[in-house]
């Protein structure tokens, strides 16, 4: 498998994760779900104000959100390694972090494998959730990161 990443930083702010965790998550999360072809993605981080436009614009929801996935999907006569975008806000993963006792590496590496996984056709509907988080721990756990939906004081 072949990852072409573009990682856009849309913000100013100390302590981001370097490139290469992203590309590393990114990679653990495409193996993991068994996506063996050649893959182009851009995540892009961004500040609340962004995420908040993008998640009122396209789920119509109010304020930002810690992730946001957006799928490519190519006509069926072409042929196209583009899976879509992901959209992170650096400052409600950070505060997240905190709140759900976790260390902001292991909560950067759970939103990319969740937006990645969205871009995968995933999803956390009633459905399909259970399935979805438990390839989540499964990715996480290969990455030497904690369980992100057990108990903080399992960490």
């Amino acid at each position: 498998m072949t990852l072409d990443l573009d990682l856009q930083i849309a913000l100013d702010l100390p302590g981001l994760p370097a490139e290469s965790d992203f590309r590393r998550w990114t990679e653990a999360a495409l193996v993991r779900a068994g996506h063996a072809k050649a893959a182009e993605l851009t995540i892009r981080v961004v500040n609340e104000a962004e995420s908040a436009a993008l998640n009122e614009t396209y789920r119509h929801k109010p304020g930002p959100t810690n992730v946001l996935s957006f799928p490519f999907a190519a006509p069926p006569e072409i042929e196209s390694a583009l899976l879509g975008d992901i959209v992170i806000c650096a400052p409600v993963v950070l505060r997240e972090a905190v709140v759900q006792g976790k260390t902001p590496e292991a909560h950067w590496a759970h939103l990319v494998a969740h937006g990645v996984l969205h871009l995968l056709g995933y999803d956390h509907d009633e459905a399909h959730a259970e399935a979805m988080e438990s390839l989540e721990i499964r990715i996480l756990a290969a990455l030497g990161y904690p369980d992100p939906y057990g108990d903080p004081r399992d960490r």
